[in-house]
């Protein structure tokens, strides 16, 4: 049943009231998000449903209030294949974060997008070019002209001794086939789904609202045609520079041309946002985008056969010609279009002296995260295969010694970044450690004011659990550190255009050792081998593993909330289907007459923001937030000023009458308030309806053992609160202003007492409100 005809035939108002439960990051199951021991499904499917207690399980509530769980854990990842395609697409998901971390600044705007998209394209022909750095370079140029390199290798040797055009042909299948399981992998059928959508005259205008609005389909299909045609040209390049090397013929001269205006089609399309923004029902442009894509491959299908066909002489040994240059303007673009972007982060970033942290700068953090991981991991790509070809050649004889510069400037750039970022933390770990102790400090003083004895041990492990918590707060200026000097060894690599290797640079001009250098190339590569298989292997156990997977997956239901409008082939947002299909349910209950509690943990609460941007007015007046442990004000709103602000925050809070409870924990490292800490009495942070909506929760409830058990209460940091005493408080109070007459108004609300009854709950000052 559709939300409109749910509406028109619902029963009346009555006092039935429906918490609906909005899980955070990998919650495991309906049954741990309920709390009950068997649940059955009324709504949706196996990666995103909506489940209830079974109707003969014995939990029924008192309160005529039905328990429902929205699970949508298997949106943002679900198989292990799947989990695994995450970890290696991480660079082209930090690419497409990097655009939605954009400044508020409408000036901007079409600039930073246009620069994040031609970024995300470099990242894609990078892509390729790794790969064609295997096969082409290494296998067909290289492995296939030596007899040493053959030996014993039947799987290689069939096409020894062929002609140097045959194995480039043949070889560039393998490179073909990548792209197009690219191309497969982002193009996969959508789950079947019939999405709610409200009148738009009745949603919010604010950003924030187009999450659940905007159907993103039509520009990633764009996206999509554009980045595989640049993939495909971007492997004609390689192929004609290497026939061009011994003399260019017409054909390869036209060819050439050709390669060069479906590249310069390909980034002029992306330099227009207005025009690769357009509406969904612009289908021209979509005629256009897949035309362009249509023409590369059929160009490269026609390289390929010029290749094979070509009677002309190849030259002889070395790197595959052109490869080298190739790959370093490559680094040479990455790094110009990194600079521009800092130069117009940093023109036109927001001067008050409140402004979100990182001056605006969240886009080029990202994006040169995300450059630097991409680099490193081609170049190990490339290095690990041409290791395991080399198998016992002597030392500078093998094939990794004839590999392009740059690589080896890449690896050793990335050794730089990761040594030099550590450097710097360790100091900023040491010296924060005493300020957050303080503040830890002055907390659990005034959270436990009478210290029972035999508790100090316990005392000391909440205050270091605060005082861990407190440092994420740390994190943005050690990632600002980090992309910048991500950023400075990308341009390194530029210096490969010279045919210099970094170890004859630093003992020619910085008169240290040669092997030195080498050693921690060597050093760097192993290291990236290393981050490779942790994210691997990070990948497995946060599928496998619960515990795990509730930090794994904060970091990913960040990355795959927002749509792909940056990069095609990042993992797909799961935002875009969540958001409408709550909106749907919450109006269909709510047109059966029954108020809704909209309760959300964690990153549930950023969907709960955007579902309740999207209901019309007489459904969000029968709809009342209890969020709890909410990133909102901590992360998205200093990670994305543009559509997380205090503008919208408010009116989430006016969309349901001010009926918003945000329960918090001083020990949680992600979530937070969202108007104010409430650590003193008056005045508090926020004024107006704002200052009724945070409840700080001490924790842990105690420091000693309760009686008739031998272990004190945990420490429950970033978990679930629905099994808390105080969150069982605050909803009920919700429900009960859910049946009061509309207009009567929010209640200001009391923070959470200690145990002394409230004597000395909130004396301790606040102890700075920058460190959250």
């Amino acid at each position: 049943m559709s939300g409109a005809s749910a509406w028109s035939s619902g029963a009346g108002v009555s006092d039935d009231v429906v918490e609906l439960r909005v899980h955070g990051a990998a919650s495991a199951s309906a049954d741990q998000v309920l709390d009950v021991p068997q649940v059955e499904q009324v709504a949706g499917d196996r990666s995103g449903g909506f489940y209830r207690p079974r109707r003969d399980c014995s939990c029924d509530r008192a309160d005529r209030v039905t328990l429902e769980a929205y699970r949508w854990a298997d949106l943002p990842s679900g198989t292990v294949v799947r989990t695994l395609s995450l970890v290696f697409l991480l660079p082209f998901m930090l690419a497409n974060l990097a655009i939605w971390m954009r400044p508020a600044n409408s000036g901007s705007d079409a600039t930073v997008r246009s620069l994040c998209r031609l970024l995300a394209l470099t990242l894609t022909a990078l892509y390729v070019l790794a790969v064609a750095g295997v096969t082409l370079d290494l296998i067909a140029w290289k492995c296939m002209g030596s007899s040493r390199c053959l030996a014993g290798r039947i799987w290689l040797s069939w096409l020894g001794g062929q002609p140097v055009g045959l194995r480039l042909a043949v070889l560039a299948v393998v490179p073909a086939a990548a792209i197009g399981l690219l191309w497969r992998a982002s193009a996969r059928p959508k789950k079947v789904f019939d999405a709610f959508r409200a009148p738009a005259d009745e949603v919010s205008e604010h950003r924030l609202s187009g999450i659940g609005q905007w159907d993103a389909g039509p520009l990633v299909g764009r996206l999509r045609s554009i980045h595989v045609a640049a993939a495909f040209a971007t492997l004609d390049v390689v192929l004609l520079a290497a026939r061009a090397a011994s003399g260019a013929s017409a054909a390869t001269i036209a060819l050439a041309v050709a390669t060069g205006a479906v590249l310069a089609t390909c980034i002029v399309m992306l330099c227009l946002p207005p025009l690769i923004d357009r509406a969904a029902s612009d289908q021209r442009l979509d005629r256009i985008t897949r035309t362009v894509r249509t023409v590369a491959v059929a160009l490269t299908i026609v390289v390929t056969v010029h290749v094979l066909a070509s009677a002309g002489p190849w030259q002889r040994g070395g790197v595959l010609p052109g490869y080298g240059p190739i790959l370093t303007s490559l680094f040479v673009s990455q790094t110009a279009l990194l600079t521009a972007l800092a130069a117009v982060l940093l023109w036109r970033r927001d001067r008050r002296r409140d402004a979100t942290p990182l001056f605006g700068l969240g886009a080029l953090v990202i994006a040169a995260s995300a450059v630097s991981l991409a680099v490193a991991v081609s170049a190990e790509l490339v290095y690990r295969v041409a290791d395991f070809l080399d198998r016992d050649a002597p030392t500078g004889e093998g094939l990794a010694s004839g590999l392009p510069p740059a690589f080896t400037w890449a690896i050793f750039g990335f050794l730089r970044t990761v040594l030099f970022t550590l450097v710097i933390a360790v100091p900023v770990v040491l010296i924060s450690r005493r300020r957050r102790l303080r503040a830890a400090a002055a907390i659990v003083a005034c959270d436990y004011p009478h210290r029972p004895p035999g508790a100090a041990t316990r005392l000391r492990q909440v205050q270091r659990a605060i005082a861990r918590a407190r440092f994420t707060e740390r994190l943005i200026p050690l990632a600002v550190v980090y992309a910048c000097l991500a950023g400075i060894g990308t341009a390194t690599t530029t210096l490969g255009l010279l045919e210099l290797l970094p170890s004859e640079s630093v003992q020619r001009y910085a008169r240290l050792p040669g092997d030195l250098i080498t050693f921690s190339i060597a050093f760097g590569s192993w290291g990236i081998a290393a981050i490779i298989l942790g994210l691997t292997l990070g990948g497995i156990f946060a599928y496998r593993t619960a515990e795990f997977r509730r930090h794994v997956g904060v970091l990913w239901d960040l990355g795959t909330f927002w749509p792909r409008a940056a990069h095609p082939f990042a993992p797909p947002c799961y935002a875009e289907r969540a958001v409408p299909e709550l909106t749907r349910r919450i109006t269909y209950l709510v047109g059966r007459g029954n108020a809704v509690l909209l309760s959300a943990h964690s990153h549930g609460a950023v969907l709960a923001a955007a579902t309740v941007l999207q209901l019309p007015p007489q459904v969000s007046s029968r709809v009342a937030l209890l969020t709890h442990a909410s990133p909102l004000r901590r992360l998205y709103a200093r990670l994305f000023p543009a559509y997380v602000d205090d503008e919208v925050l408010q009116e989430v809070g006016a969309r349901v009458d001010w009926r918003w409870v945000n329960l918090w924990r001083d020990t949680d490292p992600i979530g937070g308030w969202t108007f104010s800490a409430h650590r003193t009495v008056a005045p508090v942070a926020a004024d107006g309806p704002g200052a009724t909506v945070d409840r700080r929760l001490r924790d842990p409830a105690d420091v000693v053992a309760p009686p008739g058990d031998s272990v004190p209460p945990p420490i429950q940091g970033h978990r679930p609160h629905g099994s808390d005493q105080r969150y069982a408080e605050a909803a009920h109070a919700l429900v009960e202003r859910l049946r009061k007459p509309a207009g009567s108004g929010p209640r200001r609300a009391d923070p959470d007492p200690p145990a002394d009854g409230g004597r000395t709950a909130h004396r301790v000052a606040n102890p700075s409100r920058q460190e959250g």
